[in-house]
C-alpha cells in the first residue's frame, strides 16, 4: 500500500466518481449560483426547511454590527425540529442512535424513544426549578443521556453549557461558576479503556461554594456508590420516572440562546461562545445535509467527536437529528478494546459516512492497515475530516485504505465560533485536492486578506469571513466588549477575522495553514497558551512558564513548555512528571506538555511581555527574527544552548 500512496501523491485532483455523482444531493454549481445571486434569499430558503411555529419575515437584522441577528420575528423549537416533527411524519421507529458502550453494552435509540426520554427529562428539569433562560451544565461521557439533556434544555428554553468529559473537575467548576449554572447533569462514574473513574466524587470539591448551583442530577452509569448531598443531588432515573411523560415543545424566539460553549482564547479566561436557536439550527441542518450528501432513509452516519466539543454539538446531535438521520454513538476510544474497533463498528452498523479528525487518522496509520483490512468497509461511501488541516499523506491513506479509492473525502474547515462548516467540498461536484478544504460553501463569503485588510486573489494571508451567516456566534457570554475586540476590532464590524492563516491557490481553493494567535491545536482541540501557562505556574515549584506549539505527527501540534523554577529548586525527571500531571489535573490530559525545557530566564520585551515568537524560532531552528525589542539578547543564546542540550538528552 505504501507504493500506492506514493503513486497517488503525484495526483493533484480527485474528482467524484460517476457512481457517486449519479445520486448526489448536489450535482452541479446551481446551489453556488443561487447563493451568489441572492445570499439572503438563499439563507431564507434553507431556514424554511425547518418547522417554524411563527414564520419569519425578517431574514437578517444588520442594524447593529457586529451583533447580527437572523430570522428575528420567527419562533421555533429546536427539540421539536429534531424529534417531534419526524415522529409525526411516521418516522418514530427510525433509529436515531446505534449506541455502543465501552463495556459492550448496546442500545438502539429510535426517534420515538428519544422523544419520550427528552420529554420526561424536560419535565424533570422543570420540576427541579429550571426555567427559560436558566443555564444547565452538562458533564457527561458519550452516552445517549448527553443528547437527551441537550434536547431537554432546548425544549424548555434552558441554555445548556456542555463541558468535555475529559476536562478536569476544576475546569467544570470554573465553567459552572462563570455561566451561573442552576443545575449540573453528571454521572456516578465513567469508563475509559477498561478503567472506571469516579466522576461525581471527583467533582464535589469544584462545586463547593457555587452560589447559583441548586441541583445536581446524577446519571447511573457504572453503578458504583457516589456521594449525594441531601437536598441538592438527585438521580436521573428517579427524577425522570417521577416526571410527567408529556412536555410540549415551547416555541422560542429565533435569537433565544440555545447554548454556551466555552472555548480557549488568547487569555487564560475561557470564552463563553453563545449560539442561538434559529440561525444555528439552519446552519447545521443545511451543512449536514449538503456536505455529507445525506440520504436520511438509507445512510448510517458516524461522527466520532465527543459531544463536549462543537463538532459533537453540531454533527452528533443537532445537525443529524434535524435531518432525521441515523447515527452511531460510541463511548469508547479508537484503540479499545482493540485497534480495529472502529472498523468493527463500521462493519456491524453498515456505516456509510464517517467523520473524524486527522489526529485519529494518523493514529490509525501508525497502527497499520492490517486492522481495517480485517473488516468489511464496503458500506462506506463518504469520508469526512474535521478539527485541523489534514496533511496530504493522511488524506490519501484515508481515501485509499479506508475508502477503497471510491469514497470522496470532505475536508471541512470551521470553528466553535462559526457553529457550522464554512469551507468544504460539495462531494458530488467539487474536485478535491488533498490538504485543501477547497471552497466556501454556498452562502458563505470567505476572503484572504493582507495585513491592511485588502483582499488577495491568491497567495498567503489572513482568513476572514466578510458577510454574516446564520450560525455565527452572537457574542461572548456576558462580555460583548471582548466579542468585538476578539473578532471584529482589526478590520471593522463587517469582517470576522477567524485567527487562521491560509493560502489561496489559482483555482480559488483555500489551504488553511494554522493559527495566527497564541492558541495551540492539540488533536483538533484548541487550548490557549495563557490557560496552560496559568496551570503550570500554579505549581509551587514554578516561577514562570511559557508554552508554544511544535508540529507533532500524531496530534498535529504538541505543547512545549519553557519553565523557570523558584529559588534553588532543580529541574529533574520527577518534577517534569509532576508538572505534567499537575497540568492535567488543572485543565485536562490534552494540556499535558510533551516537552518541558528548564530555563533560567524567558525572552521578554522591555515591557515584560514574553516573546513566544522567539521561542518558536528556537524550537524549530529558524533564523531569529527581529530582537530589537528584547530586554536581554543574551537570554536567546542561553535558550539555544539549552535546547541543544535538551535535544541531545541533557538537562
Amino acid at each position: 500500500m505504501e507504493g500506492r500512496l506514493e503513486e497517488l501523491l503525484a495526483v493533484e485532483r480527485f474528482a467524484p466518481g460517476e457512481h457517486f455523482t449519479g445520486r448526489a444531493v448536489v450535482t452541479d454549481e446551481s446551489l453556488h449560483e443561487k447563493a451568489d445571486a441572492d445570499r439572503l434569499g438563499f439563507w431564507a430558503e434553507q431556514a424554511r426547511q425547518l418547522h417554524w411555529d411563527t414564520p419569519f419575515s425578517v431574514v437578517l437584522d444588520d442594524s447593529r454590527p457586529p451583533f447580527y441577528q437572523w430570522f428575528t420575528d420567527g419562533r421555533l423549537n429546536v427539540s421539536y425540529n429534531c424529534l417531534d416533527r419526524h415522529v409525526e411524519a411516521g418516522l418514530g421507529e427510525r433509529v436515531a442512535y446505534h449506541w455502543l458502550g465501552e463495556d459492550g453494552s448496546e442500545r438502539t435509540v429510535t426517534y420515538a424513544r428519544l422523544l419520550a426520554d427528552v420529554q420526561r427529562f424536560a419535565n424533570a428539569l422543570l420540576d427541579l426549578g429550571v426555567r427559560k433562560g436558566d443555564v444547565v451544565g452538562v458533564y457527561l461521557p458519550m452516552i445517549p443521556e448527553a443528547a437527551v439533556a441537550m434536547l431537554a434544555c432546548a425544549r424548555i428554553g434552558a441554555v445548556h453549557n456542555v463541558v468535555f468529559g475529559g476536562f478536569s473537575p476544576g475546569a467544570v467548576g470554573e465553567r459552572m461558576e462563570v455561566s451561573e449554572a442552576k443545575v449540573l447533569v453528571t454521572v456516578d462514574g465513567a469508563r475509559r479503556k477498561g478503567r472506571t473513574t469516579e466522576v461525581k466524587a471527583s467533582v464535589e470539591d469544584a462545586l463547593a461554594g457555587l452560589t447559583t448551583l441548586e441541583k445536581v442530577v446524577v446519571v447511573r452509569v457504572t453503578g458504583e456508590p457516589c456521594p449525594m448531598l441531601d437536598g441538592r443531588d438527585v438521580y436521573y432515573d428517579e427524577v425522570t420516572a417521577a416526571a410527567d411523560p408529556v412536555c410540549p415543545a415551547e416555541p422560542m424566539e429565533a435569537e433565544h440562546p440555545l447554548f454556551i460553549l466555552y472555548s480557549s482564547g488568547s487569555t487564560a479566561k475561557p470564552k463563553g461562545i453563545v449560539h442561538t436557536t434559529g440561525g444555528y439550527l439552519t446552519g447545521v441542518a443545511y451543512t449536514h445535509r449538503t456536505v455529507f450528501d445525506l440520504d436520511a432513509e438509507h445512510d448510517v452516519y458516524w461522527c466520532t467527536a465527543d459531544v463536549g466539543w462543537i463538532t459533537g454539538h453540531s454533527y452528533v446531535v443537532y445537525g443529524p437529528l434535524a435531518n432525521a438521520a441515523t447515527s452511531v454513538m460510541f463511548e469508547g476510544a479508537p484503540d479499545y478494546p482493540h485497534k480495529g474497533v472502529w472498523w468493527e463498528l463500521v462493519e456491524r452498523y453498515r456505516v456509510s459516512t464517517l467523520y473524524t479528525a486527522p489526529t485519529a487518522i494518523r493514529a490509525c496509520m501508525r497502527w497499520g492497515e492490517e486492522y481495517p483490512a480485517r473488516y468489511d468497509l464496503s458500506s462506506l461511501r463518504l469520508l469526512g475530516s474535521v478539527g485541523e488541516p489534514i496533511n496530504p499523506k493522511a488524506w490519501l491513506w484515508y481515501h485509499t485504505v479506508i475508502g477503497g479509492e471510491r469514497c470522496p473525502v470532505v475536508d471541512t474547515w470551521w470553528q466553535t465560533e462559526t457553529g457550522s462548516i464554512m469551507i468544504a467540498p460539495l462531494p458530488g461536484v467539487t474536485e478535491a485536492k488533498p490538504g485543501s478544504a477547497t471552497r466556501p460553501l454556498p452562502g458563505v463569503s470567505a476572503a484572504l486578506l493582507d495585513q491592511r485588510g485588502e483582499e488577495l486573489d491568491s497567495g498567503t494571508g489572513l482568513l476572514a469571513i466578510t458577510e454574516p451567516w446564520p450560525s455565527m456566534l452572537r457574542t461572548l457570554y456576558k462580555d460583548d466588549e471582548r466579542y468585538v475586540d476578539t473578532y471584529f476590532s482589526r478590520f471593522g464590524a463587517g469582517t470576522y477575522l477567524v485567527g487562521d492563516a491560509a493560502r489561496r491557490d489559482d483555482d480559488g481553493y483555500f489551504w488553511v495553514i494554522g493559527r495566527v494567535d497564541d492558541v495551540i491545536n492539540v488533536s483538533g482541540h484548541r487550548l490557549s497558551t495563557a490557560e496552560v501557562e496559568s496551570a503550570i505556574v500554579s505549581h509551587e515549584a514554578v516561577a514562570e512558564a511559557a508554552v508554544i506549539a511544535e508540529p507533532d505527527e500524531l496530534t498535529g501540534q504538541a505543547i512545549v513548555a519553557f519553565v523557570t523554577l523558584r529559588g534553588s529548586v532543580a529541574g529533574n525527571a520527577g518534577l517534569e512528571a509532576a508538572l505534567r500531571e499537575h497540568t492535567a489535573e488543572r485543565i485536562g490530559k490534552l494540556a499535558r506538555p510533551k516537552r518541558i525545557v528548564w530555563v533560567d530566564e524567558l525572552p521578554k520585551t522591555r515591557s515584560g511581555k514574553i516573546m513566544r515568537r522567539l521561542l518558536r524560532d528556537v524550537v524549530e531552528g529558524r533564523e531569529l527574527g527581529d530582537i530589537t525589542t528584547l530586554g536581554d539578547p543574551g537570554v536567546v543564546q542561553a535558550l539555544q544552548e539549552r535546547m541543544a542540550a535538551h535535544s541531545s538528552g541533557g538537562a
